[in-house]
């Protein structure tokens, strides 16, 4: 008699083994007691199966042999419950012939049906799971899901979305198509799965309004992509592609000297009516700039944003605002929303943990304060949380593996040197070790498992040092300072660099900017924005570094601008509604309620 070897990985136990394959409740007092001996059981009966004692059956898959009890195999699967309860089942009989499985796979199978437990590989993942599905072991169905959804990548996106359409995997399915959306760029310019799809499964993809795409000259792309694939088939289906990219909102400029002179374009009939529609559109946009884009045509609605860019609070016209707005990059609008707090602050900080924004100390024009808000983007309600230690107006607000920095700030007394940490789970504050500086009006962010902050005002003089703190050594440490001083500064991490913007050098408002590459220690300077600005907010959406509002010397602004490390170069983007400076800026992802903050009658 042959035995597989066993296999076996850290993963949870699902319960007991008994026949009645107890599931233990959450607020059971002896439930870790419970845990420890249905792991004993699970022990004590794996044991007994390796030697063959108490076994009353045996699984023959090939030329290999599998020891096995009845009801452990029933307790698992309803497959074999049903097998070896059947009236018909001949209980003298001791051997059960399983076809279409290979042993390796029934080995895991029976395994996991001792001791919840399977080790997963690419290498085995495409088998068990068909075979955990025709055998109804569900708890290992679930696990291979698990699986695949923490491996989802933009080279098997679309094959994992096709085998779990096969086997009914519904949560497996929605990850792996939302994935596909929101990665949409690098799934079309990269995955070989993609060239694969057929045109039904193309059309639908790139028609979806939840397409997570930064122009629509990368849908084209894409559809073009596709095509060069297999040119003689599928050029003929360049009109039906061309009806799913958002013509009307595409640059002009692109339209003309890309997808009208396109030779898959010219060469189909149908496209024509198409390519005379979208001129149609593209021309009334370009004669009427206050015209915006009508969401009921399907060429010129924008795409459903991903992201969406909150600014919060800020002075404007000798006061502050308790105004929200919200930015589309997709219809590059703003949006006021009405759902903003009732508290009016300016130079605050702004944290987003996954659905909520926390809005940390600032100024009201008379009190400094140390309270601290949150806003549930989802259930669009205002809560306290616990107040910081110390009074924090010009604070520089950082998010580091879900806690939120509080450092530096202003008291109504003194520049501060001190930094506090946010824990959600406990709601409260607790003292890190302080920064070397004292600095108000600085800016801070997060990069590489690091906190760093630049610049600022010490109460005498604006600053060009830059230092970060790392939570593992629980230190900060100086390094290399800017190249100029710079208080109401705007700093954010992106794409790898330290990127350090506009600000106050002590006689004027700035509109130059520098990076820092934590490679070679070094900073280097960028392009000039187009406005000069300091207190002024700052985020990265689209990929691209947006700078909103702030001061430019003279009267506080509304523009707004952005940032493409690519193409080296500063765009405009659409102004806000207030005019406003000491405002704050947080991104919030994967919103199921995005419509109400989109549309201006929400």
């Amino acid at each position: 008699m042959t035995q597989h070897a066993t296999m076996s990985v850290e993963t949870p136990n699902e319960g007991n083994l008994n026949s009645g394959m107890l599931k233990l409740p959450n607020d059971d007092p002896d439930a870790d007691m419970k845990k420890v001996l249905s792991a004993q059981a699970c022990s004590v009966l794996a044991e007994l199966r390796k030697t063959g004692e108490l076994c009353d059956a045996i699984i023959k898959v090939d030329d290999w042999s599998f020891p096995i009890h009845r009801n452990i195999l029933s307790a698992c699967s309803p497959y074999f419950r049903a097998l070896f309860t059947n009236v018909q089942f001949d209980h003298d009989a001791h051997e059960i012939k399983i076809e279409e499985i290979s042993p390796d796979c029934m080995a895991a199978l029976i395994d996991y049906a001792y001791t919840r437990h399977v080790k997963l590989r690419w290498s085995n993942i495409e088998e068990l799971l068909p075979a955990a599905d025709r055998f109804l072991v569900t708890g290992l169905v679930k696990q291979c899901c698990e699986f695949l959804k923490k491996n989802i990548n933009p080279e098997n996106c679309i094959g994992i979305w096709n085998f779990a359409q096969t086997y009914s995997c519904t949560d497996l399915q929605t990850e792996a198509y939302n994935y596909m959306l929101r990665n949409f760029h690098e799934v079309a310019s990269t995955s070989q799965e993609f060239l694969n799809m057929p045109l039904e499964q193309v059309t639908a993809l790139i028609d979806s309004d939840y397409l997570n795409i930064r122009n629509e000259e990368l849908v084209f792309d894409a559809v073009i992509r596709w095509i060069d694939h297999s040119p003689d088939v599928r050029k003929a289906d360049i009109a039906k592609l061309l009806v799913c990219i958002r013509l009307g909102i595409i640059t002009t400029k692109t339209f003309i000297e890309k997808v009208k002179p396109h030779k898959y374009v010219k060469e189909c009939e149908a496209a024509k009516s198409i390519v005379v529609e979208a001129l149609r559109l593209l021309c009334d946009l370009d004669w009427d700039d206050m015209r915006t884009a009508d969401p009921s045509n399907r060429m010129s609605r924008p795409r459903v944003p991903y992201e969406l860019l909150f600014v919060l609070g800020g002075w404007s016209g000798g006061t502050p605002t308790n105004l929200m707005e919200v930015y589309d990059t997709k219809a590059d609008s703003w949006v006021v929303s009405k759902f903003y707090d009732i508290g009016a602050r300016a130079y605050h900080g702004c944290a987003t943990i996954a659905h909520s924004i926390f809005v940390i100390g600032g100024f009201d024009g008379v009190e400094y304060f140390n309270s601290c808000r949150v806003f549930n983007v989802e259930t669009k309600i205002w809560s306290e949380i616990a107040p910081m230690n110390c009074k924090r107006c010009y604070v520089s607000v950082a998010v580091l593996e879900g806690l939120i920095y509080a450092m530096g700030g202003f008291d109504g007394q003194l520049r501060l040197h001190s930094v506090e940490r946010f824990q959600r789970k406990t709601n409260q504050w607790s003292f890190i070790p302080p920064m070397n500086h004292r600095r108000s009006d600085a800016r801070a962010t997060s990069m590489n498992g690091r906190i760093y902050i630049c610049g600022g005002f010490n109460g005498q003089e604006c600053l060009n040092t830059v230092e970060h703190y790392d939570p593992v050594s629980n230190q900060w440490t100086l390094i290399s300072p800017m190249r100029n001083r710079r208080s109401g500064v705007g700093v954010i991490a992106y794409n790898g660099m330290l990127y350090a913007l506009g600000g106050f050098n002590g006689i004027t408002r700035m509109n130059t900017g520098e990076r820092y590459c934590p490679i070679k220690k070094t900073w280097s300077t960028i392009p000039e924005m187009y406005s000069p600005r300091s207190n002024f907010a700052i985020e990265v959406i689209d990929d691209m570094v947006f700078v909103i509002g702030g001061f430019n010397g003279v009267t506080t602004i509304f523009n707004v601008e952005c940032y493409d490390s690519k193409a080296d170069e500063w765009y405009d983007a659409h102004d806000l509604s207030l005019y406003r400076s000491a405002l704050s800026a947080c991104v919030v992802k994967g919103l199921p309620n995005v419509h109400e903050y989109i549309y201006s009658d929400t």
